[in-house]
């Protein structure tokens, strides 16, 4: 259902594009639009993991780290990737004291995922091994790629909306389809559309990245236990800089990490890019209890082998 329900969205951004370029300028003015909106995309695709990197300060690490903790959070990467039937990502570290997370890269082959600091040392392993299968599911379920495409749809709907607000009104407005008024409307609504289709992607891709995420550690209830620690800790305001400054990138985390976003209502909101925490968190004690029966009546349970991890030591 979700992957019907974002393939519905792109479908709806891609037709809001079309329109909007044939309200604006007809075929001609959508192509251009469209053209450079693609260029500037492409180049965000084939490095859109180097560009959210550096913009956070990640530092690549390895099973040589000196920190205990590093070097088991980079181990059970590794074995999550194992399990979920991944290449071994690029494993990071990002100095935040905010607890968070995110993967980045067009494919499992170019994956990265990053942990922060804050997260390596609020969180017991079971729980970080639960966030970090959860950013696994992210590059199993290519997430990356869709977020890209919507981010170059999207673009190029504000582009096309900003070239209707500076340019729209000439002598030929009574010819346009909507006219001037219609070329106004367009040029405020059409962005405000885009942002929020990209939004509901975003959120629906969290639901199944929790699901298939619980599914290759083997435990959901860890990871809904560490969605109420990030959630808890983020509103109790710890700050993240660099998200702070780079609002667009915020859809990268597992929890929203702007100062004032959190989604911990009870419902979720069309102006959020993550779904509620308090749903996801139901949502995965329901998947729990669901494995639990399985698993009592000799039913294996989807990816894991049944190990007890216990807390760093």
């Amino acid at each position: 259902m979700n992957h019907i329900k974002t393939f519905v969205l792109l479908a709806g951004l891609t037709a809001l594009f079309v329109g909007a370029g044939y309200m604006i300028g007809g075929p001609t003015g959508m192509l251009i639009a469209l053209v450079f909106a693609v260029g500037m995309n492409l180049f965000s695709y084939w490095n859109a993991d180097k560009i959210v990197l550096r913009m956070y300060g990640a530092v690549e690490v390895d099973a040589g780290h000196p920190v205990p903790m590093v070097r088991q959070y980079v181990a059970d990467v590794e074995d999550l990737a194992r399990r979920a039937g991944l290449p071994r990502p690029r494993i990071t570290v990002i100095d935040s004291e905010q607890p968070n997370a995110f993967a980045t890269g067009r494919d499992p082959t170019h994956a990265a995922v990053a942990a922060s600091t804050g997260l390596l040392g609020l969180l017991d392993r079971d729980e970080i091994r639960g966030v970090m299968a959860h950013e696994l599911a992210h590059v199993k379920n290519r997430d990356t790629l869709t977020m890209t495409v919507t981010a170059t749809i999207a673009g190029a709907i504000s582009a096309l909306a900003n070239f209707a607000f500076f340019f729209g009104g000439s002598r030929d407005d009574d010819e346009r389809p909507g006219g001037l008024i219609g070329t106004i409307a367009l040029a405020i609504l059409a962005p405000i559309a885009a942002m929020l289709v990209q939004m509901a992607v975003s959120r629906s891709r969290e639901y199944e990245a929790d699901r298939i995420g619980a599914e290759i550690a083997g435990d959901g209830r860890a990871l809904a236990r560490a969605l109420e620690k990030i959630e808890a800790y983020a509103r109790g305001g710890a700050v993240n800089v660099e998200a702070e400054r780079n609002p667009a990138t915020a859809h990268l985390f597992i929890i929203n990490p702007l100062s004032g976003k959190r989604a911990n209502g009870g419902g979720d909101s069309l102006f959020s890019t993550h779904p509620a925490t308090h749903n996801r968190v139901e949502a995965l004690l329901r998947l729990g209890v669901s494995q639990a029966t399985r698993s009592r009546v000799g039913t294996a349970v989807p990816v894991g082998d049944g190990r007890r991890i216990g807390p760093w030591s």
